[in-house]
Parts: structure tokens; C-alpha cells; sequence
């Protein structure tokens, strides 16, 4: 599985309208409406870079509202709830 976070800059009218309809594309687990230099933060995970390149060339980059986005692709993921669960089994680190 491939995880990428992608930063999208919207038109600042359009935040809301526009965070809904990436919501809806296949592959998009979450949009986070951020402050910072971007507008929203999209969490994508699909099996392939081809699926990749699809969700987001393909569609977020075609919903009328988003001036630009930049992809961050995922090497590995650390999350608190994986290694709260691994010391439950007496996995050592």
C-alpha cells in the first residue's frame, strides 16, 4: 500500500466546496482543512503509483478550485497506536 500526503492550495472561497469533492475521490482517506501555506491536506492510500498519479493528476488536480498541490510520498509510517499495541503483546523494540 502506498501513502502519500498531499498539501493542496485552494481558492479561498471555495475551501469547503472543495475539500468535500476530494473527500468523495477513491483512494482519498482524509481531508484536513489546515492553516499554514496550504489550504487542505489530503491523505492518500492506494496499491499502486499508477493509482497514484490518477488520484491525484488525474482528479484533485482537475476540481475546479485547487491552484496547486504538492505530493509527499510515505517511506514508512510511526504511529503511537502501532507501538501502544506491540508492548500489549511483549513485542521488544
Amino acid at each position: 500500500m502506498i501513502t502519500a500526503i498531499v498539501s493542496i492550495v485552494v481558492e479561498p472561497s471555495r475551501i469547503p466546496e472543495v475539500a468535500e469533492q476530494i473527500v468523495d475521490i477513491d483512494g482519498i482517506e482524509q481531508v484536513y482543512s489546515v492553516t499554514g501555506d496550504v489550504d487542505l491536506i489530503a491523505v492518500v492510500r492506494v496499491r499502486a503509483h499508477e493509482d497514484l498519479a490518477e488520484v491525484i493528476a488525474g482528479s484533485i488536480s482537475r476540481v475546479d478550485g485547487v491552484l496547486d498541490t504538492t505530493t509527499n510520498i510515505a517511506f514508512k509510517t510511526y504511529s503511537k497506536s502501532d507501538l501502544d499495541a506491540a508492548f500489549d503483546l511483549g513485542i521488544d523494540g
